[in-house]
């Protein structure tokens, strides 16, 4: 794999994390929008299963040492809370 091919999957991944996270940000949008009560549970459905997906793809694509840090955000935020 060359320099290139690692920068463009770094670019992807981050774009992916990027996507995730707008498509969380929209989860919280839907309800308010002018939309049957059928529709609103199937997009926040979709946009849930999609900001998923895209998070571990993105988690597979840029590999172990962004999760590593994921995690340790993660228990550092949590630790901070209990005591």
């Amino acid at each position: 794999m060359t320099l290139s091919d690692y920068r463009m999957l770094k670019t992807l991944g981050y774009g992916l994390i990027a996507l995730s996270t707008l498509a969380w940000i929209a989860v919280f949008i839907v309800p308010f929008l002018d939309l049957s009560v059928g529709q609103i549970a199937a997009f926040i459905t979709a946009l849930i299963i999609f900001a998923e997906v895209t998070f571990y793809l993105a988690i597979l694509l840029l590999g172990k040492p962004l999760w590593q840090k994921i995690k340790q955000t993660l228990s550092n935020k949590l630790n901070r809370s209990v005591d």
